[in-house]
């Protein structure tokens, strides 16, 4: 009996501790559920921004967290964030190269209303209000005359007609780059640019307008590989890659392709070389992809987590590619379960990163070397305390929560969050890159998908020149409408195309730029 006694009881504690283990394991799996439906009810309805107030954490913390964002002896803003009303200004700071119509107001009468006599001017009031001439469609005419002697029978004599964009088209090449860079420079999809002509009289199908991109593109491509190589051949080159939904020709669906971005830009270290991105649309996201496009690379590689570009970095024989990986994607995950449930170690961790992200704005725009010793002197302890209080948490939540996940993201890529330290020219994240895909965002989503894999190509293709361009600080309408018009009329040769590059034209002709 006390046997029986005994066995019973062991069942009965085993049973428990299963139970246990199923609620345990239950009560992750529902906190994971809630978290997505979260995450996608946030995506739908909240606001995209990431911002916290580190006060707010604080208090919720209880008092001031254990890693404080480290004191500065100025009380000046930031230098990338300008007062309110500074923001909002902007009487008496219109562009000096606008045209300037003058509207005097004169009296009527200029004498003296006492005596008669007549006034003299002592001086004026000049006020200035931006006004606007809606854009005109105009027909260039070209006239060739003919001509012919009336004793010999040489024939006729006549100037070549010039070439066009679109061989027997309407299109000049000034509303071609207007089509293309309304669309992806300023995310207005075609069928409404047919709307904004039909309001002019002129009725164009969206066939034709998409035609017309395509012509540029195919003139344009040589251009855009030349910014690839430019953008691979840098030392440090920020990746990253977004969805492009591309339509299936006689299947009457899309499928996901993706299209791959490369940034290169060293402003944020007084680097002199010029900033560039180049996009590159392929079928899917597999690691060949990137492999192919950066195959004459070598360097750092800022990123995220994306497991091919870590297959491309153990490729390369003799550390040719290094990965320095993303503190904005660590973050990120942090800010996600901090919104959903108010976690306080979420909060700790943001306080923790904000810290770091403090010191970055501090010295950005300063030489690498001052980054360096900033990074060094202030950075470094900050990273170095925090991994082993990551690792303190681990072992105090779930291992099958979202928090758990998020910390095991940070310990599985510290080595590549930690390369920032050691090289001033480096950035802390990649949103160098994630600047340059949100107008490729911004463009999907009003024009939903691209009408094929050409029509994936010219994306990128057009993207790729109005961005670059942008970045340059060069007026994308003027430089590609000059562009072109080289081009078509073959004044520039393969071996001169790198005198179209944006940051050389803007260079060669300054009072273009914009």
């Amino acid at each position: 009996m006390p046997e029986d006694h005994a066995n019973s009881s062991g069942d009965a504690a085993e049973e428990v501790a299963q139970l246990r283990a199923s609620l345990t394991a239950a009560e992750a799996r529902i906190a994971a559920l809630e978290q997505i439906i979260h995450d996608l009810r946030r995506d739908r309805f909240g606001q995209s921004a990431e911002r916290v107030d580190p006060g707010q954490l604080a208090l919720a913390l209880g008092g001031a967290p254990s890693a404080p964002p480290p004191a500065s002896n100025d009380n000046q803003p930031p230098r990338d964030h300008k007062p309110r009303s500074e923001r909002r200004r902007n009487r008496g700071r219109l562009p000096a190269h606008l045209e300037r119509i003058e509207q005097v107001l004169n009296l009527a009468d200029r004498h003296c209303p006492c005596c008669r006599e007549e006034m003299r001017c002592i001086g004026e009031d000049r006020a200035e209000r931006l006004d606007v001439v809606p854009a005109q469609l105009r027909v260039v005419v070209t006239v060739r005359p003919r001509y012919a002697c009336r004793r010999c029978e040489d024939g006729v004599h006549q100037q070549p007609a010039p070439a066009r964009i679109v061989t027997g088209g309407l299109p000049t090449e000034a509303l071609v780059v207007q089509v293309l860079v309304a669309k992806y420079g300023d995310g207005l999809p075609l069928y409404r640019q047919c709307q904004i002509l039909a309001r002019q009289g002129i009725q164009l199908d969206r066939a034709t307008l998409c035609d017309w991109v395509g012509q540029a593109c195919w003139w344009l491509r040589p251009l855009r590989d030349l910014i690839l190589d430019h953008v691979v051949g840098h030392a440090r080159v920020f990746a990253d890659d977004t969805p492009l939904p591309t339509l299936e020709r006689g299947l009457g669906r899309t499928r996901e392709g993706r299209l791959w971005c490369y940034a290169a830009d060293d402003r944020a270290s007084l680097g002199h070389g010029p900033p560039a991105v180049a996009y590159i649309y392929a079928r899917d996201r597999k690691a060949a992809r990137p492999a192919a496009h950066l195959a004459g690379f070598s360097g750092t590689l800022q990123v995220d987590g994306y497991r091919g570009f870590r297959r491309l970095a153990n490729q390369r024989r003799g550390g040719a590619v290094t990965l320095a990986f993303c503190w904005s994607h660590l973050r990120r995950r942090f800010h996600k379960i901090h919104a959903h449930n108010g976690s306080p170690i979420a909060a700790e961790a943001l306080l923790r990163i904000g810290a770091l992200y403090d010191i970055e704005r501090e010295i950005r725009g300063q030489a690498p070397e001052a980054r360096r010793a900033v990074r060094q002197a202030r950075s470094a302890p900050l990273v170095q305390a925090l991994r082993p209080w990551l690792e303190a948490q681990l072992d105090k939540v779930s291992q099958g929560s979202a928090l758990a996940t998020a910390i095991r993201y940070g310990l599985r890529h510290w080595e590549g969050l930690c390369c920032y330290l050691e090289d001033g020219r480096l950035e802390m994240d990649t949103n160098t890159v994630e600047r340059e895909i949100r107008p490729v965002a911004k463009t999907r989503r009003a024009a939903l998908f691209a009408g094929s894999e050409g029509g994936g190509d010219t994306w990128a293709i057009a993207t790729t020149l109005v961005r670059t361009a942008i970045l340059n600080g060069v007026n994308p309408q003027v430089w590609l409408t000059d562009v072109l018009e080289r081009m078509v009329r073959s004044e520039v040769s393969s071996k001169a195309l790198h005198t179209l590059l944006p940051w050389t034209w803007r260079d060669a002709q300054p009072a273009a730029a914009a």
